[in-house]
């Protein structure tokens, strides 16, 4: 399997999500359906379906970030020297060539993404397109509005 990239942040992110599944979340959900059997017939008792079901989807969970934890490749971004060009970690200014607007965004791991933080993932269309580009490289990024162009102005 690949190696998923993410930041220490992203990490520490991830491991307080599975605690929390693990052991508050998944005991609540032991503790529903041990009250839902109390209920009666198993085969038309919706209190017992949906507590099982949820804890199928919690199950899943639990297993999904478990194998994203397996397969990190943890990335200290304060200790990568970049060399003025654009890596993983990378804040960059841009600037959209048609309508001047300028944009900042921090290339972060899958898991870290949040557009409202300005996080955006690795494996975005845009992140593709900035990896490896340096100050003043202009990037063409096809939008369902069509290619758009954006100047490179910092990357820090």
């Amino acid at each position: 399997m690949n190696k998923i990239p993410m930041t220490i942040k992203g990490e520490k992110k991830l491991r307080k999500k599975l605690e929390i599944l693990k052991n508050i979340k998944r005991p609540q959900i032991i503790l529903l359906i041990s009250e839902a059997r109390k209920f009666g017939d198993l085969k038309e008792n919706a209190e017992y379906h949906a507590a099982k079901e949820e804890q199928l989807i919690c199950e899943k969970k639990i297993i999904e970030i478990e194998n994203k934890l397996i397969n990190a490749q943890i990335i200290d971004i304060y200790k990568i020297k970049n060399k003025n060009k654009i890596i993983f970690g990378s804040k960059v200014k841009i600037k959209n060539l048609k309508n001047k607007n300028i944009f900042k965004y921090r290339i972060v791991g899958d898991d870290e993404a949040n557009i409202k933080k300005k996080l955006i993932s690795i494996n975005s269309p845009l992140s593709r397109k900035l990896i490896g580009k340096k100050i003043n490289n202009i990037i063409s990024v096809k939008t369902i509005y069509g290619n758009i162009k954006y100047k490179i102005l910092k990357i820090n």
